[in-house]
């Protein structure tokens, strides 16, 4: 959960690359690496668990598990959806924007038709959500809680500049770990697991900072997988996934590959994807056949930010000029992945809707956590899920000109 506006933090990245070159010394306290080799990235293996992860740029390497499957075997195994509606959502990072999901979502239980998801998608700020979005009303207390209720002692404690230049970050990321262990206990991955087995998916994205790729998690395949260490791996990858580079430690994870043990390093699933959706190269006809789904699909997108471009009078100096130049290229980057996602579901027969922040909330975070900020955007999407949210049908900037499927 990107705590922070994420320009801010990173701008913090770019000053230690400033200094680091000025000739601050050498590194001095960060943690030992055995990195995995390059030959084996592809044949690394996380706690033996199948199919846990895949890499989010590229199509699935397997096929699909009800693939083969008889009727009578899918009815059984998937009761939650075969010859079910399908809804996904998907969460986007934003920081503290992520106050806008959890409003929204908890504004989606007060109008009473609030769909359960067949799978739930989350990055980085989405990634906390994600879980409890997942597994439905009976959480939306802990989403108020973990997106509004929360200040910055809750999510890092800052480092001296020095010791934070010659470390892996500017603050640790300790408060933010026991508040993930805290939330995210064994009944609750229990659930997960018990949720997968009904043919429900939760997935949840990464960065892989020595592939510079997104991985995608199956955070279901995990938690159903009965590992002694299934639950410890779980909290490192939402850890990882709200660790802005630089600013915040990365999350180093053990894998295995040719019978060595080594670490791969993964960090704010936002620097490498906003938002992302289902696997690409897919073929939704053969899921909507073999699955024997009723109706179209339904997918939501909560994309936590504003989409048009907010003006602000930048002032000659290295940090502002850094921080807004990262604002620029992260509003472009979320813009983008939306489009992917919409392009695919226009192609694939899906109902698209997005959500994202008005341009008409002129709230300004005074500070890197602000509470209060967060507790008016939360109130601002609460009020409107409750009477009905205005899900958007395609990305805005298309509305004179929409793209249709031939």
């Amino acid at each position: 959960m990107r705590f922070g506006t994420r320009p801010q933090l990173l701008s913090l990245v770019f000053l230690t690359s400033v200094l680091a070159f000025a000739g601050v010394p050498a590194c001095a306290h960060v943690p030992k690496r055995h990195p995995l080799p390059e030959a084996d990235v592809d044949l690394a293996e996380v706690l033996g668990i199948p199919r846990v992860r895949y890499w989010g740029d590229e199509p699935q390497p397997w096929a699909p598990e009800w693939l083969g499957k008889s009727k009578a075997e899918l009815r059984g195994r998937y009761p939650a959806v075969f010859r079910h509606r399908q809804s996904y959502l998907a969460i986007s990072g934003g920081g503290q924007n992520g106050a806008f999901a959890a409003g929204l979502l908890l504004g989606w239980t007060a109008a009473g038709d609030r769909p359960q998801f067949t799978m739930v998608t989350g990055v980085s700020a989405g990634a906390l959500i994600a879980p409890f979005a997942f597994l439905g009303a009976e959480y939306d207390h802990v989403l108020r809680k973990v997106s509004v209720e929360l200040t910055a002692k809750d999510i890092f404690k800052k480092r001296r500049l020095i010791r934070g230049l010659r470390s892996d970050a500017m603050a640790s990321t300790e408060p933010l770990r026991a508040l993930i262990a805290k939330h995210v206990d064994q009944d609750l991955v229990d659930e997960i697991a018990e949720q997968h087995r009904r043919g429900r998916e939760l997935n949840i994205g990464t960065a892989n900072l020595d592939s510079m790729r997104p991985v995608v998690w199956r955070i279901g395949a995990i938690a159903n997988s009965g590992h002694p260490q299934a639950l410890n791996l779980i909290r490192q990858i939402l850890l990882a996934s709200a660790s802005v580079p630089g600013a915040f430690p990365p999350v180093l994870i053990e894998v295995e590959a040719g019978g060595e043990t080594y670490d791969e390093m993964h960090v704010d699933g936002g620097t490498a994807s906003q938002v992302f959706l289902y696997p690409l190269g897919l073929d939704f006809d053969e899921v909507l056949s073999v699955l024997e789904v009723p109706a179209k699909p339904e997918v939501y997108i909560i994309r936590n930010a504003r989409l048009d471009p907010l003006y602000e009078q930048v002032q000659p100096k290295t940090v502002q000029i850094a921080g807004r130049s990262i604002s620029s290229v992260i509003r472009t980057q979320g813009i983008g992945d939306l489009y992917r996602i919409y392009l695919a579901t226009l192609r694939d027969g899906l109902d698209f809707n997005l959500a994202y922040i008005p341009k008409e909330f002129t709230e300004r975070s005074k500070e890197g956590v602000d509470t209060e900020y967060m507790r008016k955007l939360f109130e601002l999407a609460f009020d409107m899920a409750k009477n009905g949210y205005p899900w958007h049908k395609m990305p805005p900037e298309l509305k004179q000109a929409p793209i249709r499927a031939h």
